[in-house]
């Protein structure tokens, strides 16, 4: 939780091509205090069955930008195997389908705020917002 001095983020990634929550979804959280600082590797954590990350490591006081990096070409490899699968006549070797193999996401924090960072996912793009 975000305190008067720090904030806090969370994030949660919903895949539109299913119209489901994307589980297991490695999330790398990164900060920094000043836009010429460097970023500071904060930990991670991978999204739930709801597609939500619960324990992303905290921010440090003075934090000004956090970035926050999605790996989503396992999680696609992952759902075009277990398409595969389903289908007597699918090729046995398929790519991801991932145009963008990674996001990364940077935004402005604010000491006191908390930041909901949404990711709507397919194969071909994706787009975020801030939520509540």
């Amino acid at each position: 939780m975000s305190t008067s001095t720090t904030a806090s983020v969370s994030t949660h990634i919903l895949d539109t091509s299913v119209g489901r929550p994307a589980e297991g979804v490695a999330v790398q959280l990164s900060a920094r205090s000043g836009r010429t600082a460097d970023w500071q590797a904060l930990g991670g954590s991978a999204t739930d069955a709801d597609g939500r990350c619960k324990d992303l490591p905290a921010l440090p006081e003075g934090t000004t930008h956090v970035r926050l990096d999605f790996a989503v070409e396992p999680y696609f490899e992952k759902s075009a195997n277990q398409q595969a699968d389903a289908q007597q006549d699918a090729p046995a070797s398929r790519d991801s389908g991932a145009f963008f193999p990674e996001v990364a996401i940077t935004f402005a924090v604010g000491a006191g705020e908390h930041y909901h960072v949404p990711l709507l996912l397919n194969p071909f793009g994706y787009s975020v917002y801030r939520g509540s």
